[in-house]
């Protein structure tokens, strides 16, 4: 794991796949934005002169997550910057309100096409939240 963000990259037959771990279902979601960026190659921005409100909802956790990850894609692909920096405001297990924060990044190349429902599992532990995660390239 590198630094501070704990999250791996796990051997998957097609596509990519990581795993997250956070302490609450908001710092679960704002570590998975970040993997999503890293498996991607994206580096942290060096300015966050970009910020994007987001309000996301799904009919569970699981659909949570998914609309959250595709809905950063798309936004970065819209309109052209990268996001290193998530702050969620507000979570439940249907509706997610955050800021993406990141720089403009006209270079910016999508390797990811979608977060999928294939393989995808969040689980509760002890100590806090485990999801893992597929996307296809």
């Amino acid at each position: 794991m590198a630094g501070d963000l704990r999250f791996r990259e796990v051997e998957h037959t097609a596509d990519r796949a990581f795993t997250v771990r956070g302490r609450d279902l908001a710092e679960l979601f704002e570590l998975a934005a970040r993997a999503l960026g890293v498996v991607q190659g994206q580096s942290a921005a060096t300015r966050e002169n970009v910020s994007r409100p987001v309000e996301v909802s799904g009919v569970d956790r699981e659909t949570l997550l998914v609309n959250w990850l595709n809905e950063i894609l798309y936004l970065q692909d819209v309109h052209k910057e990268s996001y290193s920096h998530f702050e969620v405001a507000a979570i439940s297990d249907t509706f997610l309100r955050a800021s993406l924060l990141g720089e403009p990044d006209a270079s910016s190349r999508r390797i990811i096409k979608a977060v999928t429902f294939h393989g995808l599992k969040i689980d509760r532990l002890p100590d806090g939240w485990e999801a893992t995660i597929v996307v296809d390239v």
